[in-house]
């Protein structure tokens, strides 16, 4: 082969890689946007297990237990969480992901915030309170209050959990659906 040849060669197989590494990248793309958009997302927070989730349709009103998605409002307590680190980025307003947590009050109910919580005077087990972050900063529990119209109280089993605990009800028009288990695993 003759050093014209070789170059043209080189050439010929650089641009193979380049056409397939496109293509990879192109179909890489189009499974995220459709997994997206078919309401799949991946948890790497430890709230609740990780891997791959979807997010079901909704067709009733949120209900005690419910495990759903849902965006965070933009509040200043959740700006404060973003700038904290607790919230990542993602699709919601505010530019965070939404979060998967446990509704354990609906509108009318009582929350009491003390200890650990309860709610129309019954625990909530897993629920003490953290009067510091992982980083030692201070945590400051939402007042004891009802849950008024059109808001839902979350909770998350977790331990580190940033929960309604700290930021207190949400609008029942921020939940995105029910949060379905996928694949996933606990480490």
């Amino acid at each position: 082969m003759t050093g014209a040849a070789t170059r043209r060669s080189i050439t010929k197989q650089q641009r193979r890689a380049i056409v397939v590494l496109s293509m990879a990248a192109v179909a890489a793309i189009l499974l995220v946007v459709t997994a997206v958009a078919g309401g799949y997302r991946i948890n790497l927070t430890p709230s609740e297990p990780l891997g791959l989730w979807r997010i079901a349709p909704l067709y009733r009103p949120a209900a005690i237990d419910d495990l759903v998605f849902i965006c965070p409002p933009e509040t200043a307590a959740m700006r404060a969480a973003r700038a904290r680190g607790y919230l990542r980025s993602g699709s919601c307003p505010g530019s965070v992901a939404p979060l998967i947590k446990t509704v354990i009050a609906v509108a009318g109910q009582h929350v009491e915030i003390g200890v650990s919580l309860s709610v129309d005077g019954r625990g909530v087990s897993s629920s003490s309170l953290a009067l510091r972050d992982g980083k030692g900063r201070p945590l400051t529990p939402f007042p004891s209050s009802i849950v008024p119209p059109g808001y839902v109280f979350l909770h998350s089993a977790f331990p580190g959990s940033y929960d309604s605990r700290y930021f207190g009800p949400v609008p029942i028009s921020g939940i995105l659906g029910l949060a379905q288990e996928v694949f996933t695993y606990v480490p």
